[in-house]
């Protein structure tokens, strides 16, 4: 077992002292915070929402988007998601897991009970020709004409 791993099973370690040490051993994360300037000059041209994307958006997420300032603070998230196009990833191998010191080890999946279908439907509040009855999800929200910009 390494340090980090025992620190992280340690009860009197506060988050904060756990992550002041992470950071004295890991070299991945940088001792003193870094700050540069975009050039946004590199950036892509800034995204302008259509009409179609915003009915989209709004029947995803039931959100009133169609305003000035609803339309301003989604340009201004997609122009902020457009720094990563600036970042160098050369050489950066992706990563499987957001765990950077254990390894996943996946099992074998095998089947060890089975057949208990009648079982399972008994705990379903509805069920229609052995299928569970959701409630409705996302009720689509009525089309407008057009958006305030």
């Amino acid at each position: 077992m390494n340090h980090l791993q025992w620190l992280y099973r340690a009860p009197l370690v506060g988050r904060a002292v756990l992550l002041a040490i992470t950071r004295r051993f890991s070299s991945k994360v940088p001792s003193e915070l870094t700050w540069e300037e975009v050039d946004k000059s590199k950036l892509p041209q800034p995204t302008k929402i259509d009409q179609d994307t915003i009915d989209h958006l709004e029947r995803l997420a039931l959100v009133n988007f169609a305003n000035k300032e609803g339309i301003a603070r989604l340009e201004a998230a997609i122009r902020f998601a457009d720094q990563m196009f600036l970042v160098d990833t050369t050489g950066v191998e992706p990563m499987d897991s957001v765990l950077e010191d254990r390894e996943l080890y996946l099992r074998d999946d095998k089947v060890t009970e089975g057949h208990c279908k009648d079982d399972i439907l008994r705990n379903a509040g509805k069920v229609v020709e052995d299928y569970f009855v959701a409630p409705p999800g996302n009720i689509p929200l009525p089309k407008k004409e057009g958006y305030d910009r």
